[in-house]
């Protein structure tokens, strides 16, 4: 059995999601607290003295230069009620009793977003597709506490992108993406959003790069994203991750509760690449929706396989040190199944490119379209074969 760390991400409305309303209870500790001066004080009076210290720095000037454009989106959903339920003792026809039921729109979840582009009237918007799944309406506060109207553009369930706009009054400032493909582990990372809600808007948190490329396994597939110890809450979903320059470098998306154990885990969030953020948002203005091509499966790069493992059970050269782990068997009539392809098998590499540490298996396929053909090398059993697939399309 193969087995690697099971990635529990939580996502809509859990720990790296918006964050659902319920009940809150807060409990305020009032402590008194004095200062008392050095040297004798034989009155007991407390004193406070004047200092001044400069405390500005390159955090603080990046903060500055992006919270105008981080908002806060709401997701507004319909609970519908029914005045009493006795019309059906009284001979009430369903038709009849439905106007005794009312709908109303209610606050259903909350997390973040960043104002990217305007264009005439309208506001750009990206934040998670899960902040707005399942929405029957949309509103947005804006860092200066406007509320607005906002509504869908396009949303993308694989990569958990959305985009939504707003009407561009009031909007005064807009956030700029990075390349984070030039993103180093061990820079300092910031998140900003709102954890726990609009109560706590444009809240920041410090931390650092993790991991520049780290595949985790979600409800829609694998996916390809940043790893930081900058912390993520319920709310902050949506949010930017940005460098020391001011620049946005991910969308925040979810965190890693748990292993598989259900040990407790901190400082393990994760958030998508902007260079994937640009390229998913700009067709997602363009049409509304993402078609991609698909092998048909589902994988976890190799190097989150024990070496020990990859000589055992997948049966692996030892020259073989990169690639993309079939984790279940390929779904039928699939381009993966018609080319042989199984379980534990490894694809190493797509047409001429091979899969790398910078490159993965997802980032080589999404240079094809719907319909190409193109030969797909992997191992078998420790065996390279190389086969022709025609790729098909996925659709979100």
């Amino acid at each position: 059995m193969l087995t690697k760390v099971a990635i529990t991400a939580l996502i809509a409305g859990l720990l790296g999601g918006g964050i659902a309303y319920g009940g809150m209870t807060y409990f305020n500790n009032h402590v008194n607290t004095t200062s008392v001066p050095s040297g004798s004080n034989s009155g007991g009076t407390a004193s406070t003295s004047n200092v001044k210290v400069n405390v500005s720095s390159k955090s603080e000037t990046a903060f500055k230069n992006v919270k105008g454009a981080v908002v806060s989106v709401i997701n507004l959903q319909k609970e519908s009620s029914s005045s009493d339920g006795l019309g059906s003792l009284f001979g009430e026809s369903s038709s009849e009793s439905s106007s005794s039921s009312s709908s109303s729109l209610e606050e259903s979840s909350e997390g973040s977003g960043i104002v990217y582009k305007k264009s005439g009237n309208s506001a750009y918007i990206v934040t998670n597709n899960h902040v707005v799944s399942g929405s029957n309406a949309l509103e947005v506060i804006t860092s200066s506490g406007k509320k607005k109207e906002a509504k869908i553009v396009g949303k993308d369930s694989v990569t958990d992108l959305a985009v939504i706009k707003v009407n561009s009054s009031d909007i005064n400032k807009v956030a700029t993406f990075g390349d984070s493909s030039a993103i180093k582990v061990g820079e300092t990372a910031l998140a900003i959003g709102s954890p726990l809600g609009s109560e706590y808007a444009t809240s920041l948190t410090q931390g650092i790069i993790s991991a520049k490329k780290r595949t985790v396994e979600t409800t829609n597939g694998t996916a390809t994203v940043i790893q930081t110890d900058a912390a993520i809450n319920p709310g902050n979903s949506g949010g930017p991750l940005i460098n020391l320059g001011g620049q946005v470098i991910g969308i925040n998306s979810m965190k890693l509760a748990s292993d598989s154990s259900g040990t407790s885990v901190e400082g393990m969030g994760f958030a998508i690449p902007s260079n994937e953020v640009v390229k998913i948002i700009n067709q997602l203005i363009k049409s509304g929706k993402i078609t991609r091509p698909a092998l048909g499966i589902k994988y976890v790069d190799l190097s989150e396989i024990s070496k020990t493992q990859q000589k055992s059970t997948l049966k692996l050269p030892s020259s073989v040190s990169y690639g993309a782990v079939v984790m279940a068997a390929p779904s039928s009539n699939s381009p993966a199944s018609k080319a042989g392809i199984k379980k534990y098998d490894v694809i190493t590499a797509l047409g001429s490119k091979k899969v790398t540490e910078n490159t993965t298996l997802r980032d080589l396929l999404y240079n094809y379209k719907v319909g190409d053909k193109v030969k797909v090398t992997y191992y078998h059993n420790g065996n390279k074969k190389t086969e022709t697939v025609t790729l098909n399309k996925t659709a979100s």
